[in-house]
């Protein structure tokens, strides 16, 4: 896990930073003065907690925190000491939460514990889906890059289908929808499947897909996924519904809202 610690004060700094060894020994935790620097070594890697001073020079924590949802939907974004103001608008950031200064381990340990985005990488497995937000698909804790941006789009349609097989009628039409020539559809398919398989196969995950005549199927035993431990385990899973689920993809709208009155019923 990757921690991004920003202040312009030097001790809440220190203070922040020797909480996190003490309450996350095996995170790496990256500490800022400067919010410009912040938002430079975060698009050198992968951002899965961010505490942010809500008020700082040049780029203030607010703005940061808008460029790091943008470079990474599921970022767990935490603000300390907000005003009133900046505390509604962190509302709007979909922000994981507040810490007033000084940060106590208590209140810092809580917000850990509690995080609104899952962190990538589940336990045993190298290969975690993140469904809940936007889509994403991490193997040893790094984002997969797809020469296409619609194979993606298949991986988490695989996914969301949880193991059942799709066949390329469904995968076209998900994808799709009535738009283009079926012929040059099929034959875009074809290149992202042979993209997902290239892919797979340069990670060394040559199983992660079972491949029937015209259908494929994720292997769902081989990947930790938010969704599938909270349909598991409820209210015992580590990961939470906040309702958002695949936000870039329509089709996805008919398992959202199963979602919804899922977590609607557990709340009653």
């Amino acid at each position: 896990m990757t921690i991004l610690l920003v202040s312009e004060d030097a001790r809440t700094l220190k203070d922040a930073a020797a909480l996190l060894h003490e309450l996350q020994p095996d995170a790496e935790a990256l500490s800022f003065t400067d919010s410009l620097a912040a938002l430079a070594a975060a698009r050198e890697r992968t951002v899965d907690v961010a505490l942010l001073a809500a008020s700082m020079p040049e780029l203030d924590g607010l703005d940061l925190g808008q460029y790091l949802k943008e470079m990474y939907p599921g970022v767990n974004l935490i603000f300390l000491d907000p005003d009133d103001a900046q505390a509604l608008d962190a509302l709007s950031l979909h922000a994981s939460g507040c810490l007033l200064l000084p940060v106590s381990r208590f209140a810092l340990s809580a917000e850990l514990e509690d995080l609104r985005y899952p962190v990538s990488g589940g336990p045993g497995k190298r290969v975690f889906a993140q469904t809940f937000g936007n889509f994403e698909l991490f193997v040893d804790g790094e984002p997969v890059v797809f020469k296409y941006t619609r194979t993606k789009e298949v991986v988490a349609l695989l996914v969301n289908n949880r193991g059942a097989q799709t066949t390329n009628g469904e995968i076209i039409a998900a994808l799709w929808e009535d738009e283009g020539d079926p012929e040059k559809k099929a034959s875009y398919l074809r290149n992202l499947r042979q993209d997902l398989q290239n892919t797979f196969t340069r990670l060394k995950l040559t199983e992660l897909i079972h491949k029937q005549r015209g259908s494929m199927a994720i292997a769902a035993d081989r990947i930790e996924c938010d969704l599938y431990d909270w349909l598991a385990k409820k209210g015992k899973s580590r990961y939470r519904y906040m309702g958002d689920y695949m936000n870039q993809y329509s089709w996805a709208e008919v398992v959202h809202a199963e979602l919804d009155e899922l977590s609607y019923a557990m709340q009653e």
